[in-house]
């Protein structure tokens, strides 16, 4: 099945879970928090770049941690 017709199942409302694997599914809200210790001038050096990219700092960290997770084998 396409992913057009899956969305075009699930936006009409009709029953879609006969086709996913609950199995292999994964909890996105499942947060947990860390603590990183980092010495101030990069902290500084992150505040930088998150002003930059007009995010913050704890969501540009994320998304650079996904982005290597992601890439990881």
């Amino acid at each position: 099945m396409s992913s057009e017709d899956f969305d075009r199942r699930f936006d009409a409302g009709d029953d879609i879970s006969d086709l996913i694997d609950w199995g292999a599914a994964e909890r996105i809200n499942d947060i947990e928090r860390v603590a990183l210790d980092l010495p101030g001038w990069r902290v500084r050096r992150l505040d930088r770049l998150a002003a930059e990219s007009g995010t913050t700092r704890q969501a540009l960290i994320a998304r650079w941690l996904a982005e290597r997770l992601d890439g990881a084998a």
